[in-house]
């Protein structure tokens, strides 16, 4: 999705960026880093190792407030990962989904699945997409083509289910 052919209001506010590992600096990892265990680790109570190696095989799809400089500490607005093929599943994936407390409401969540959608169909074309969703996300997911495709189980002490969607 790239910014001139995206005429969403969200453009307004943030900026949006699809970077691979080699790609970030580190201002933009701590940014993204802070935001993932600021949600999972603390907000949902859930002490998980969030650096698990996936990321320095992935693509890092994430908004940042514009006006938000990530060099003074501060939090992205919202990041999802891709993982290519092999990572995590036989298919592409989409995992670490969150959004800034601060940014929730706006629509920048389903904002930026589209565009992790897109990002991963471009990188990946007629592979589909493999999530580990959490199961009181699952009308959000089927929302945007994603489908059932297993049995509920326990990640992090949290119920999840496997979703895909096809290309």
């Amino acid at each position: 999705m790239s910014k001139e052919r995206d005429s969403s209001p969200l453009n307004e506010s943030f900026q949006f960026f699809c970077k691979n590992w080699s790609e970030l600096n580190r201002d933009e990892l701590h940014a993204l880093i802070r935001l993932r265990i600021d949600v999972f680790v603390v907000e949902q109570d859930c002490p998980y190792p969030d650096l698990d190696g996936k990321d320095l095989l992935s693509h890092h799809v994430y908004a940042i407030k514009k006006g938000d400089d990530v060099a003074s500490g501060v939090s992205a607005s919202a990041t999802i990962r891709i993982c290519a093929p092999g990572v995590s599943y036989s298919e592409p994936s989409l995992g670490r989904v969150v959004t800034n407390s601060s940014c929730r409401g706006l629509g920048l969540g389903i904002y930026m699945m589209k565009r992790a959608i897109n990002e991963c169909e471009h990188l990946y074309p007629g592979q589909g997409i493999r999530i580990s969703a959490q199961c009181y996300l699952d009308k959000f997911y089927t929302s945007l083509g994603f489908e059932t495709t297993g049995e509920t189980y326990l990640e992090d002490d949290i119920p999840h289910i496997q979703m895909f969607r096809k290309s």
